[in-house]
């Protein structure tokens, strides 16, 4: 276990690792603490030659519930500063910032990543979802891009995985209704790899599968698929990051985070 107790790194002598958060009270939402576990966990990955493939879940109900409540309450009292109180515009890990690296992580490493999804995924949680390069959804999981909620846009890397994932005007709709979709759909949408009863057990029979190739062709593959990418990602990244300095302490953000906290209709002007 690392970084207080919210996420734990394990590897077998296949070299499938699995990556927990487990924040289970909490519906593993993500808290500074968990920001900091999970980029130490790519991290760890990243430097262990013996990784073939790795296995990315929650733990209890939930795959993510997304950005803490906590950041959400401080946002409605005027914060200004990034989801860990830094400069979002600072470029901490290659091309991304310290936020986007919990999800843009999974995508620079050399190796395959699966995520099992269960319960939600909503916000920040499901653009970790999307940084894997499968995903195994359980029918009744509920997706949503939730950041319009409260007054901001996806800069998570979510802007570069949607436009990847789903057709042009399905990110727009999702990112402007900030919409709850079903794991069914969102295989439909293209959000889903495949939907499982057990997403676990799938993801890890499909993570034994690959462990059993060439480890040297997959990590090829994967260099390979990334590269065919027709996104700009170090363009979109650093846009996500300009437009949501913008709006982080801004009049309709605050009245956004403030009506989602106390449950009302938001008053915009």
């Amino acid at each position: 276990m690392n970084e207080e107790q919210r996420v734990r790194v394990t590897v077998d002598d296949r070299g499938v690792a699995e990556v927990a958060m487990v924040r289970s009270d909490k519906m593993n939402a993500i808290d500074a603490a968990m920001f900091r576990a999970l980029v130490a966990a790519v991290d760890q990955l990243r430097n262990d030659a013996r990784v073939r493939v790795v296995v990315l879940h929650g733990e209890g109900r939930a795959f993510c519930a997304g950005l803490d409540m906590g950041r959400f309450q401080q946002m409605g009292s005027g914060a200004t500063s990034g989801t860990l109180g830094t400069d979002l515009l600072a470029r901490t890990h290659g091309l991304a910032n310290d936020a986007q690296q919990v999800a843009w992580g999974w995508r620079e490493l050399p190796v395959p990543v699966i995520a099992a999804v269960h319960g939600v995924a909503f916000g920040g949680g499901l653009q970790i979802a999307l940084g894997a390069d499968i995903r195994c959804v359980h029918p009744d999981t509920k997706l949503a891009v939730m950041e319009i909620k409260w007054g901001l846009v996806p800069d998570m890397a979510g802007c570069v995985f949607l436009g990847e994932l789903v057709r042009a005007d399905v990110a727009r709709e999702l990112t402007f209704t900030g919409r709850v979709v079903s794991g069914v759909e969102a295989q439909q949408l293209g959000l889903a790899t495949r939907v499982s009863d057990d997403p676990l057990a799938e993801a890890r029979a499909l993570a034994a599968q690959i462990a059993g190739m060439s480890p040297d062709a997959i990590r090829a593959g994967k260099r390979l698929l990334n590269g065919s990418s027709p996104m700009r990602a170090a363009e979109v990244l650093m846009a996500e990051s300009v437009e949501q300095k913008a709006l982080i302490g801004s009049p309709n953000q605050r009245e956004a985070a403030l009506a989602g906290l106390e449950k009302r209709a938001p008053v915009f002007r």
